[in-house]
C-alpha cells in the first residue's frame, strides 16, 4: 500500500528519523495558513510547495516549486491544487493533484555545502535479506544512475535476524563521504531508517533525496513508504491512510471480492485461479501475438459471483480486445467453474469481445460440454496449445 509524501515523513519522525518538517493543505488558503504555522515552528522563510501524489519525478512535471513569499505560497498552491500531473510514472494522462506539502526550506546558506544523497531499505528477495541501497547521487533517478555510474551505488545487506549493526551504520556514512557532525548525523539517520522499516513491516522505503544541510544535519526531504498489504492487520492505523482516489479504481472493486488483480497495458484480459498459473497464461497471451491487459488470479475457490466480478472487471478496460479464463481444477471442480461462466455470462448480459474458456484437472470434459451446449459466444479449450491457437485468432 503506497502512501503519500507527508504521510511517510509522518511514520518516519514517529521513529526518530529528522525530515523536513511540513504541513499539508488542500486548498490555497490552507496552504497559506500551513506556511505562516511553519514558519512559527521552524523559522522558515522560504517555502517549497510539494503536489502530493503516488509517483514519482513530480519536480520535473512542475509539481515541486519554491515559494519565497507567503503571496507566493498561495500562487503556487492555486497552480498545483488541481492540476493534472504529468511525470515518467503517472504515463501520459498524468494524476490529478488533490492536495499540496507545505514545506521548510532545508537548503539554507551556511559553512559548509549541502550535500544530496540517495538512500531505500527494502528486501533481496534472492538472499532472503534486507538490504540499504544508497549513493551519492541523490536527487535524480537512481536509474540512471545505475545505467552510467553503477560504480556509484553501494549495498549494505542486513541479516534480519539480528538487525542493523553500529558497524553497517557507520560504513554507510564513511562510503558518502561523510565525516565529523555529518558522520555521526547519518549513522543515527540510518539506524532509525531501518528501525522505522523493520517496525513497520514495509515492502520499500526510499528516500530520495536524503540531505546534508549546511549545518551538518542529516534529513529526510522526501519519503516513498510502501506498506506490505499482507501485515496491514497489525497496523490499523496505516490502512486509515489509503488514500483511493490515488489507486486504479479496477484494482479498488476488485478487492471487495478478495481478487488479485493488477491493470496492465494490453488487449487480453486473463482470469485464472492460481498466481503461477495466470503468470504461465500472461506467456501464452503473449506467445500468441497478444498482451496480457491484466494480472488476475481469483483464488482457488471460484464461483459464480468471483467468475461474475472479474468479468466485470475486466471489461471495465476499453482496450480488451478478447478474454482468456484458464482455469486448473484442482479445489476447484472444471464443471462447477463452467456453470460460474454461463451464469455470469447471463446475468452480465451481452459481451462484445471473444470469450475463451481453457479448463484442465477435475471434471473438465464435463465443464468443456456445459460450455459448448450453453448457446453462449464462448470458445472451449482444454490444453493450453488450443487455448493460445485460439487467442491467436481473435487477437
Amino acid at each position: 500500500m503506497n502512501i503519500h509524501e507527508y504521510q511517510g515523513k509522518a511514520v518516519l519522525k514517529s521513529f526518530g528519523v529528522r525530515i523536513q518538517e511540513g504541513i499539508v493543505a488542500n486548498t490555497p488558503e490552507e496552504a497559506v495558513d500551513a506556511a505562516k504555522e511553519l514558519q512559527k515552528q521552524t523559522g522558515t522563510s522560504w517555502w517549497v510547495v510539494k503536489a502530493q501524489i503516488h509517483a514519482g519525478g513530480r519536480g520535473k512535471g512542475g509539481g515541486v516549486k519554491l515559494a519565497k513569499s507567503i503571496d507566493d505560497v498561495k500562487a503556487l498552491a492555486k497552480e498545483i491544487i488541481g492540476m493534472q500531473l504529468v511525470t515518467h510514472q503517472t504515463g501520459p494522462d498524468g494524476k490529478k493533484v488533490n492536495k499540496v506539502l507545505i514545506a521548510q526550506d532545508v537548503y539554507y546558506p551556511g559553512e559548509s555545502e549541502t550535500k544530496e544523497f540517495y538512500m531505500s531499505v527494502l528486501l533481496n528477495r534472492q538472499t532472503g535479506r534486507n538490504i540499504i541501497m544508497y549513493s551519492t547521487e541523490g536527487g535524480m533517478d537512481i536509474e540512471t544512475v545505475a545505467e552510467k555510474t553503477p560504480e556509484l551505488i553501494f549495498k549494505e545487506e542486513i541479516d534480519p535476524k539480528i538487525g542493523i549493526m553500529p558497524y553497517q551504520a557507520r560504513r554507510v556514512a564513511f562510503n558518502l563521504g561523510l565525516s565529523g557532525k555529518a558522520f555521526k548525523e547519518m549513522v543515527k539517520f540510518v539506524t532509525a531508517l531501518y528501525n522505522a522499516y523493520v517496525k513497520t513491516d514495509s515492502s520499500m522505503f526510499e528516500i530520495n533525496p536524503v540531505l546534508k544541510t549546511s549545518d551538518d544535519l542529516i534529513l529526510a526531504v522526501d519519503a516513498k513508504v510502501n506498506f506490505d498489504d499482507n501485515a496491514l492487520y497489525r497496523h490499523r492505523d496505516f490502512v486509515e491512510m489509503r488514500d483511493l482516489s490515488e489507486e486504479e479504481p479496477a484494482e479498488i472493486e476488485a478487492k471487495k471480492y478478495d481478487l488479485n488483480f493488477i491493470k496492465l497495458d494490453g488487449n487480453v484480459g486473463c482470469m485464472v485461479n492460481g498466481a503461477g498459473l495466470a503468470m504461465a497464461t500472461m506467456d501464452i497471451i503473449k506467445l500468441s501475438g497478444g498482451e496480457p491487459a491484466n494480472f488476475l488470479d481469483v483464488g482457488g475457490t471460484a464461483n459464480a459471483e468471483t467468475v461474475e466480478a472479474g468479468f466485470r472487471i475486466i471489461l471495465q478496460d476499453p482496450s480488451v480486445k478478447a478474454i482468456l479464463l484458464n482455469i486448473f481444477g484442482g479445489i476447484v471442480r472444471c464443471d462447477r467453474v463452467a456453470q460460474g461462466v454461463v451464469d455470469a455470462y447471463k446475468k452480465i448480459g451481452e459481451i462484445n469481445v471473444p470469450v475463451i474458456v481453457r479448463l484442465q484437472g477435475t471434471n473438465a470434459e464435463e465443464g468443456k460440454e456445459l460450455i459448448d451446449n450453453s448457446g453462449l459466444k464462448v470458445h472451449s479449450a482444454i490444453t493450453l496449445q488450443e487455448a493460445a491457437d485460439l487467442v491467436k485468432k481473435v487477437v
